[in-house]
């Protein structure tokens, strides 16, 4: 069984493959695990801030440093900063890790670690629509929604399935009955792309784990 000492000791494991790939840099544990609010559904955030020099670079081996702590199952960008020069978000999946603790990365160059406001809609730091996926975006939100839901943050689950479905152009709507809601939407996003089929199962699974007894 997984624990919540598991998930602290990825986090560092993670920090000290990321500061081992690019000498220089330095990555910390940000939000709720950082400040002692995580819950059982906190995922991990870490902001890695790098020599602007070797941003490119080290862009270019995270998946290598990543895969020496645990396997690498996914990695998907935030569409808001794929181009951007001196900022990325990255959404990392690990093989036999819970769903619930993906790694948010935040990559940063030192010149703009301090700025949050960098590249924030700037549209030619963004994506253009063939350079990221809608369904695994919409995916993304339905494993949200299950973790909004468990919380009891309904308004929250309800906004993330809302606009799981029109980021998809599905017209469909959260009704509070949270397992089917979060299979609609996981369902809809493998028809538009069956290589999510695994993932979105996982979701479905978890869903019925942790709501099957909540919702309208």
């Amino acid at each position: 069984m997984v624990t919540e000492t598991d998930r602290a000791d990825l986090a560092s494991e993670v920090c000290l493959a990321l500061t081992r790939c690019c000498p220089g840099s330095e990555a910390k544990v940000i939000g709720s695990l950082a400040s002692g609010a995580a819950d059982a559904f906190s995922d991990i955030d870490v902001e890695w801030v790098v020599p602007d020099a070797q941003f490119p670079g080290c862009l270019a081996r995270v998946a290598e440093a990543l895969g020496e702590v645990q396997p690498v199952a996914g990695i998907r960008g935030d569409p808001d900063f794929h181009h951007s020069d001196r900022r990325r978000v990255l959404f990392v999946r690990f093989t036999n890790v819970p769903l619930f603790w993906r790694l948010d990365l935040s990559v940063r160059a030192a010149s703009v670690a301090d700025d949050p406001q960098y590249d924030v809609g700037n549209p030619a730091a963004r994506a253009r629509e063939d350079e990221w996926s809608r369904p695994a975006s919409a995916l993304a939100n339905a494993l949200g929604a299950v973790k909004a839901a468990a919380r009891k943050r309904d308004d929250v689950a309800r906004g993330l399935l809302d606009r799981g479905f029109a980021r998809i152009s599905e017209e469909d709507r959260a009704s509070g009955a949270w397992v089917d809601d979060v299979t609609r939407l996981a369902h809809a996003a493998v028809r538009r792309d069956p290589s999510l089929t695994d993932q979105a199962d996982q979701v479905i699974a978890l869903a019925a784990r942790h709501l099957g007894g909540s919702g309208a």
